[in-house]
């Protein structure tokens, strides 16, 4: 009789198990063996080779992306993360009606309705030379010249991404903020607490679950992204996905597998570092 309910769970447990296996675990296995092969201008070779990785860790070219790739997301981080908790606390704690929340929450989703390209490519015409905000500078007094760095640049890219991913911050810092229990920020205040203190020993240690889930989104999809760093720098500076990219366009397909691994298992470090200070299944 018990081996009927292990049965049963087995059998349903199994359609996921098996999506996971062919959409996941296959793909990656697949990956890490091509890393191991080696390539040419017109071929790929079979053959087990630590040329891809040699290549990649002899390179002062990666470790320089890296960097890179690293600069972009802590600051996207810092940015998202004041943008959303900022958000999410006024959302959660200043607006009283349920209705009202959810109507501006969805509000601050309108943006995130249409493609990230466009909303991207949308910054172009306002940063550029000639731009919006040029223009306004100049015809302000603020500015003699238009200013060069607001695009093609490195903040250009960060804005670009901080527009982009900062819903990802608000979400979970909401989701975790509702259900914070008003009574005991009542009860701080009771006991002489201001606002400050308030904030600092009652909602953001009790934030910390949704702050953690935030970080990783943002994290884990800046790493990752290269078309914006593309169209905002202009081409002149790249991160680890653009790296990827211009190994896939040149069929070099060991390459761009040698290096994928190395940004997975990078992430897989940085998110296995963030879930040693905060336990997240509170939240999931």
């Amino acid at each position: 009789m018990r081996e009927r309910p292990n049965l049963i769970g087995w059998l349903m447990v199994s359609p996921l198990a098996a999506v996971l296996l062919i959409f996941l675990i296959l793909p990656i296995v697949m990956i890490v063996i091509v890393s191991f092969w080696t390539a040419t201008e017109f071929s790929i070779i079979p053959a087990f080779s630590w040329e891809n990785y040699e290549f990649l860790f002899g390179s002062s070219v990666t470790f320089r992306v890296f960097m890179n790739t690293f600069k972009y997301a802590v600051l996207t981080w810092a940015f998202t993360f004041v943008i959303g908790f900022t958000v999410a606390y006024y959302l959660a704690f200043h607006i009283r009606t349920q209705t009202w929340q959810i109507a501006l929450f969805l509000l601050c989703t309108i943006p995130f309705w249409t493609s990230n390209i466009i909303r991207m490519i949308s910054w172009i015409p306002f940063l550029g030379r000639n731009g919006i905000a040029n223009s306004t500078l100049i015809s302000w007094g603020v500015i003699d010249q238009p200013v060069e760095w607001l695009l093609f640049s490195d903040f250009a890219v960060v804005l670009a991404f901080v527009h982009l991913y900062t819903l990802f911050m608000v979400v979970p810092i909401f989701n975790t903020m509702m259900r914070i229990d008003k009574s005991l920020v009542e009860a701080a205040r009771d006991a002489g607490a201001n606002g400050i203190q308030i904030l600092w020993n009652v909602i953001l240690p009790l934030t910390k679950p949704g702050i953690m889930i935030g970080t990783i989104f943002v994290v884990t999809l800046v790493m990752g992204d290269f078309i914006t760093v593309r169209f905002m720098s202009g081409s002149q500076s790249a991160n680890v996905g653009r790296l990827i990219s211009n190994d896939i366009a040149l069929l070099q397909y060991p390459s761009a597998s040698a290096t994928a691994i190395v940004l997975l298992l990078t992430v897989l470090i940085v998110i296995g570092i963030l879930l040693r200070f905060v336990d997240i299944r509170k939240e999931l």
